[in-house]
């Protein structure tokens, strides 16, 4: 079937839903294998609320019935799994909302890789996933079906279409499901390939096992308290790890809610913060960008005498947690957003290859600027690469996990780059063994290719090593360290700083700004004001004023693009 799969109406009056529910889950063993799927904590959680978008509330039960009726007509396609059989890819597109979770759910249900592919991406770079990932199935909601269908078929790649939640509810009618087999081994066995941004390069699949999964979230779950009263305001893509694991699987993992709007709107987000319905959301998690667009409309819409003081009445209230990650935090933005809400935002460092690595602290002092420690089971260290004539070696400045970090005599404050391992560290970059090969130092420590620095009892990170370590006239200079400093400017509301080529010195620093609305800014007005806030060789040489500057969905800036565009070779 490639246009759609329906659910099998029976003629024969099955139990109610619940006593299928229940039934149904009596084929996964009753105590499940270590690393086993988010899904088969559902049954303990029944009709709780897992998530609400614009089609209403949802149940684990709703959303288990779903994935395992969905699985039903993949396992036709795919065929039933095997632990001696490298499992399929199933690659998924879907709206912000329910489909997410039954796409998921079923592909993981099936023993296949998920593949989530994001619904904004152009076609081109759709079939570059599909293509790389070699996907056998691609499952659409059918609001993408008229774009997803032509280009699977060109791909040669079986589709199906899956009804969206407003158009189907599993209440209305009787559903027969087939027995399925849920006795893989799981902690092995692939779980979810996620693509990298390629804001350094061509994106790459990382390719994350349920041991892998397992470990993000339980990490998560400890640190930050998790329990199943929280309710999370979900805003962000869903083809990203902040998103995917931070934000859906660790409320699912333990019963809580996840509230999901089908795209960020700063009015919504707002709204959510300030309504006075219980039960209300007590989590938010975003990258810098959105908090500098929820910071914007707050100025222009609720600064009205004693509307601010309400803001702030209701958010510290309401909110237990409230996390930035994904791409700097910078400092001007905490320090806002803490005047309005009252809350200081918790930084975190992750990426798509190590899930969650660093995070500040949920109960103790948050350290601006920095990323705070290591989480649970997580070992990072800093080392500076020594060439040798066959392979390399490393000096180690200083490593460390959650019980504290050593810093090598002789190396304090020094920067290098930050490497990882733990049971959170991915498997690979599919089909990519040289690739995977360089990722990892000879004594297996995932190379970050951040630039780090460990002091004031804290981690700091500096930047990517190849594009925002900037080397002018035999100084480092941290591009994201001058970033913070110009955000403090009073007419500077965005800013990228890049190192452009010199012939005398190796690089300059450039600063790409966005001015406020009705504000000038000359380059020598900007050195005047640096030379009180920054060392000399940190000052901007150059000075472009743009209107905006571009980022991806995940508030990341592609600096090798805007070198190509300003300094075409």
């Amino acid at each position: 079937m490639t246009g759609g799969y329906r659910l099998i109406k029976s003629s024969v009056r099955l139990p109610c839903l619940r006593t299928l529910f229940c039934s149904l889950h009596t084929s996964v063993p009753s105590q499940p294998q270590p690393c086993a799927p988010v899904f088969y904590k559902a049954p303990a959680f029944s009709n709780r609320t897992a998530l609400v978008d614009q089609h209403g509330r949802h149940s684990y039960q709703d959303l288990y019935l779903r994935s395992f009726a969905l699985s039903t007509e993949i396992t036709r396609l795919l065929g039933n799994p095997r632990n001696d059989v490298p499992p399929e890819r199933v690659s998924f597109i879907c709206p912000n909302d329910a489909s997410y979770v039954v796409c998921q759910w079923a592909a993981w249900m099936s023993g296949a890789i998920a593949v989530p592919l994001y619904k904004n991406h152009p076609l081109v770079e759709l079939e570059y996933i599909l293509k790389d990932s070699r996907s056998a199935l691609v499952v659409s909601d059918a609001t993408y079906t008229d774009f997803i269908a032509p280009l699977a078929e060109k791909l040669e790649i079986a589709n199906i279409t899956v009804p969206s939640f407003a158009q189907h509810n599993t209440t209305e009618g009787m559903i027969h499901l087939e027995a399925q087999h849920f006795d893989l081994d799981w902690k092995e066995r692939g779980a979810m390939i996620v693509y990298t941004s390629g804001t350094t390069g061509r994106p790459k699949g990382v390719l994350s096992t349920h041991q892998n999964l397992n470990a993000m979230v339980t990490a998560l779950v400890d640190e930050w308290l998790w329990t199943k009263s929280d309710r999370i305001l979900h805003v962000l893509p869903l083809h990203h790890v902040h998103g995917i694991v931070n934000k859906l699987l660790c409320p699912l993992w333990v019963g809580a809610t996840c509230v999901m709007l089908p795209e960020f709107s700063p009015k919504e987000v707002w709204e959510h913060f300030l309504s006075t319905d219980s039960p209300s959301v007590n989590v938010f998690m975003a990258v810098p960008t959105i908090y500098s667009k929820l910071i914007d409309y707050y100025d222009s819409h609720l600064t009205r005498p004693g509307v601010k003081d309400f803001v702030k009445a209701m958010c510290q209230q309401k909110f237990r947690l409230m996390v930035s990650g994904s791409s700097a935090l910078p400092v001007p933005i905490l320090e806002r957003w803490k005047e309005i809400t009252g809350h200081i935002l918790l930084e975190r460092y992750g990426m798509t290859e190590i899930g969650m690595a660093l995070t500040n602290p949920l109960n103790g002092p948050r350290v601006p600027g920095s990323v705070g420690n290591p989480l649970p089971e997580v070992d990072v260290r800093i080392a500076n690469e020594i060439p040798q004539k066959e392979g390399s070696s490393f000096t180690i400045l200083a490593q460390g996990n959650a019980t504290g970090t050593e810093v090598s005599p002789g190396f304090e404050d020094r920067e290098g780059e930050l490497q990882v391992k733990g049971p959170a560290v991915f498997r690979e970059y599919w089909n990519k063994p040289q690739e995977t090969k360089e990722a990892f130092t000879p004594d297996c420590w995932f190379r970050t290719g951040d630039t780090a620095v460990y002091k004031d009892n804290s981690y700091w990170i500096l930047g990517r090593t190849s594009v925002d370590i900037i080397k002018s006239g035999g100084y480092k200079i941290s591009a994201l360290e001058v970033e913070r400093h110009l955000l403090a400017h009073p007419s500077i509301t965005d800013v990228a700083v890049i190192g452009a080529p010199d012939a005398t010195w190796g690089q300059r620093v450039s600063a790409i700004v966005k001015l406020r609305e009705g504000h000038k800014l000359t380059l020598k007005e900007l050195k005047d004001w640096g030379r009180a806030v920054m060392a000399s060789y940190c000052i901007p040489a150059e000075l472009i004023r743009v209107e905006e500057i571009p980022r991806n969905q995940m508030g990341k800036i592609n600096k090798k693009q805007l070198l190509a565009l300003f300094y075409p070779q």
